[in-house]
């Protein structure tokens, strides 16, 4: 067992809370790039909770199932319940809670000495499931309670599901195409300072953000407006994204 491993599996009484979330704050990984409300509020989030999950013990897959189950309560709710404030606020902080609980899971898996494959594999499940199925569940709503004609704006979620489901699967093919022709990925980036201006202007693309919108569901138009900004953002950034990634996957050599 190597120390890192020693420190991660000690039992949870032998460190007070506050000493646990210093000694997670110390090993975060890099934040290159990432969107504002994910470096900035739910990362921070997600420490805490990763401490709690450690002092409690539960491990990484428990607290990817607790994530699961507020993110697909919510959506449930999306395509279920008909448009009111009290599920704008309750679609929103399901969400929220889930998206916080899916940054603990990493998070206490370092605690704990490190994960694994089958972890991480259902970690990347979930997110699987939860990004398709948020915007289509929109569209059940949408069309259930006839929040909007029947008409262009059905295609709005439907678009907006592509363009996540792309944006997911690019991700994570371009780490793995990374690590295969020995190029650095986005973890292992840890030694440099990452944008603030960046963050922000990315924040549009944001999961958490998407989460936030969701507290416009009392105010129809609101949050037509709201979600198809987003969806506007978000799409124009994969198209430019996807040409900078395509230029650079050309410069891997084999």
């Amino acid at each position: 067992m190597t120390a890192v491993e020693a420190r991660g599996t000690q039992p949870a009484t032998a460190e007070g809370l506050r000493a646990t979330l210093h000694r997670l704050s110390a090993a975060q990984k890099g934040a290159k790039g990432a969107p504002a409300y994910s470096r900035f509020v739910n990362r921070k989030l997600g420490r805490v909770l990763a401490a709690v999950a450690f002092h409690a013990r539960l491990t990484p897959n428990a607290v990817t199932g607790i994530s699961a189950a507020f993110t697909f309560t919510g959506i449930a709710l999306v395509a279920l319940v008909p448009p009111s404030w009290t599920l704008g606020a309750a679609v929103t902080a399901c969400l929220a809670v889930g998206y916080a609980f899916d940054a603990a899971d990493g998070q206490l898996a370092r605690l704990r000495g490190g994960g694994s494959p089958a972890g991480e594999w259902l970690d990347h499940m979930v997110d699987a499931f939860k990004i398709a199925s948020l915007h289509l569940a929109v569209l059940i709503g949408w069309y259930r309670f006839e929040t909007v004609d029947r008409g262009p704006w059905l295609l709005v979620p439907l678009g907006f599901a592509v363009v996540a489901v792309v944006h997911f699967f690019a991700t994570l093919l371009n780490e793995a195409l990374r690590a295969q022709y020995g190029a650095r990925t986005r973890a292992e980036r840890t030694g440099e300072r990452p944008s603030v201006a960046r963050s922000l202007l990315v924040a549009p693309t944001d999961y958490g953000v998407l989460c936030l919108v969701f507290v416009l569901l009392g105010a129809p138009p609101a949050f037509l407006v709201g979600y198809g900004v987003l969806f506007v953002a978000t799409g124009a950034y994969l198209a430019l994204a996807l040409v900078k990634w395509f230029t650079e996957m050309g410069r891997l050599t084999p």
